[in-house]
C-alpha cells in the first residue's frame, strides 16, 4: 500500500495478536523509512507477517492501532467507525432520551478510534484529538458527524489545543469547525447543567460520572453532604434533592461560580448549599463529625507510571482524612480517574487509609464508568474510572 513499514522484535508481537491497540517503542526492531508523526504505518512481526495498521507517533506509544486487518483507513473507514459508535449509543438508550442530552459519542480505544474523543452537549459535538493522526482529520470528522447526526447536530467544536502531543510542534486552535453555539444547558437524568466547553476542564463536563451521581442521589436523604473537588457542582446538584445541607469545595474560582449557577438552575436560591473556595487537603484538616456523606472525586493524581507511588500515597492521605472524621454511620463516595492506577491499587490505598484510622469500614458499591465510556476488552487501560462507596461505623 506504499506505507512505511514497522517491524517488531521477535516475541514482541504477542500484544498485537491479542488485539491490544498500542505498539510501544521498545517493541520495535526496525522502521523502514522516516514516518512523520500522524502518518499511517503498517506493523509486521519479525517473520514479515502483517499485524496491524495505525497512526505513528514518536514516544512511548509508537503506534495507535486502527485495524488489525490489511486495509486502507480512508474516510469511509472512519465514517463506518463513527456510525457504529452512534448506533451503539442509540441502542443504549442515550440518543433519543428526553431526560438526557449529554453523553460521550466516541470514546477513543473503547470505540476502536484511538486518540479521538467526541462529547455531545445538547446539539453541540465537542471533539478532542489526542493524536496528530486524528487531528489531521478533524474537518472530515465534522462532516461525518453532520451526515450521521443530521438535525440533531447544531455545531462541532474542536478543543484539541491542549491535547495534541506537545512534541509534535503542532499548535492547534480551539474553534468551531461547523456552525456556532453559545454555552448550552444540558439535561442529565432530569437535572440541568450549564456547559461551557471553551473554559471548562476536559470538554466542559465530567460526563463519565453520570451513573455514579445517580447512585449518590439514593444515599443523600436528610444527610449533611460534603462535595470535595466539586468542579461544576454536579454531585452537589444530585445531592441537593434530598440532603439537609450540601457544601461544595474547589480551589478554582470559575468552578465555584459554575457550581453556584448549576445549583440555581435546579433549585433557585437555596440556603442549604454553601461553597468554599479553598485547598481541599487544608479543608479536610478539621471537619470532625460535621458531615455524614463525603464525595472525594479528585483530579488524576497520576498520569504516568513514574509518579504512581506518590499518587497512591495521595489517595491514601485523602481518604484517611475523610474516614477518620466522618460521622459514625457515614458514607463516602471515593474515586480515582488515574488511568495508571488499577482497581486493585486504588482499593489497597483506601484499605490502607481505613486501617490507619482503626474504624470499621464496609464496601457497599464498586463503581466504574457508564456505557457511553465503553471499555475495550482488549485494552484494560480504557477502564480508567474506578470508585467505592464505603460505610464507616
Amino acid at each position: 500500500m506504499g506505507r512505511i513499514k514497522i517491524v517488531l522484535k521477535s516475541g514482541k508481537d504477542q500484544s498485537a495478536r491479542r488485539y491490544h491497540p498500542w505498539i510501544f517503542s521498545g517493541a520495535i526492531k526496525k522502521i523502514y523509512g522516516n514516518p512523520v508523526e500522524g502518518d499511517l504505518v503498517d506493523v509486521y512481526d519479525n517473520k514479515d507477517e502483517f499485524l496491524a495498521v495505525g497512526h505513528y507517533q514518536p514516544g512511548s506509544i509508537a503506534v495507535r492501532i486502527l485495524s488489525f486487518k490489511e486495509l486502507n483507513p480512508d474516510i469511509s473507514f472512519f465514517r463506518e467507525r463513527i456510525m457504529s459508535a452512534v448506533k451503539y449509543r442509540e441502542s443504549a438508550g442515550l440518543l433519543n432520551n428526553k431526560n438526557l442530552n449529554v453523553f460521550r459519542l466516541v470514546h477513543a480505544e473503547g470505540d476502536d478510534l484511538p486518540g479521538l474523543i467526541i462529547d455531545f452537549y445538547n446539539g453541540v459535538a465537542v471533539m478532542q484529538m489526542h493524536s496528530v493522526g486524528m487531528y489531521r482529520l478533524r474537518n472530515e470528522f465534522a462532516g461525518i458527524l453532520k451526515d450521521v447526526l443530521g438535525d440533531k447536530l447544531t455545531a462541532v467544536y474542536d478543543k484539541s489545543e491542549g491535547t495534541i502531543p506537545f512534541m509534535s510542534g503542532i499548535s492547534g486552535i480551539n474553534e468551531f469547525l461547523l456552525g456556532k453555539s453559545d454555552p448550552v444547558i444540558v439535561t442529565e437524568n432530569g437535572f440541568r447543567f450549564k456547559i461551557d466547553w471553551a473554559t471548562g476542564q476536559k470538554t466542559g463536563f465530567f460526563i463519565d460520572q453520570r451513573e455514579n451521581r445517580k447512585l449518590l442521589g439514593e444515599f443523600c436523604d436528610g444527610r449533611s453532604v460534603l462535595n470535595m473537588f466539586g468542579y461544576t457542582g454536579a454531585f452537589s446538584v444530585y445531592a441537593m434533592k434530598n440532603a439537609s445541607m450540601v457544601h461544595t469545595v474547589d480551589s478554582s474560582a470559575s468552578a465555584i461560580e459554575m457550581a453556584i449557577e448549576n445549583i440555581r438552575l435546579n433549585y433557585g436560591e437555596d440556603k442549604r448549599h454553601e461553597v468554599f473556595r479553598v485547598d481541599a487537603f487544608g479543608f479536610l484538616e478539621d471537619i470532625k463529625d460535621k458531615y455524614d456523606l463525603i464525595i472525594l472525586d479528585p483530579p488524576a493524581f497520576a498520569k504516568h507510571n513514574n509518579v504512581l507511588a506518590n499518587a497512591l500515597q495521595g489517595y491514601k492521605r485523602l481518604n484517611m482524612r475523610a474516614i477518620a472524621q466522618i460521622k459514625p454511620g457515614g458514607i463516602i463516595f471515593t474515586f480515582s480517574c488515574s488511568q495508571v492506577v488499577t482497581k486493585e491499587n486504588f482499593r489497597k490505598s483506601v484499605f490502607a487509609a481505613a486501617a490507619n484510622t482503626g474504624r470499621r469500614v464496609r464496601i457497599l458499591h464498586q463503581m466504574s464508568q457508564p456505557p457511553d465510556h465503553p471499555v475495550n476488552i482488549y485494552h484494560p487501560e480504557s477502564e480508567y474510572l474506578k470508585g467505592l462507596v464505603i460505610y464507616v461505623e
